[in-house]
């Protein structure tokens, strides 16, 4: 699965007040698929995500269980 960051302006404001992080995926995949691959990976538990396909680009809301502060995970990846 192909997973990356999105780091413009408005997704580091969403760091910081929802405790949310986006992604860009691939359209093929679905939010159960999302969420197992994310908590795979980083490690972290995932309350919700939504997802949003603008163009040939599927992007997915992922907000963190409050034990997971999403400013930790942006900092491991080098968003901030």
């Amino acid at each position: 699965m192909n997973i990356k960051p999105v780091t413009s302006e408005k997704a580091v404001k969403m760091i910081e007040i929802d405790n949310t992080i986006l992604f860009e995926t691939e359209r093929k995949f679905k939010k159960p698929q999302i969420k197992t691959e994310i908590e795979k990976i980083f490690s972290v538990k995932v309350e919700t995500i939504r997802t949003h396909i603008k163009g040939n680009k599927k992007f997915a809301y992922v907000k963190l269980n409050k034990a997971n502060p999403a400013i930790d995970l942006a900092t491991k990846l080098g968003m901030i």
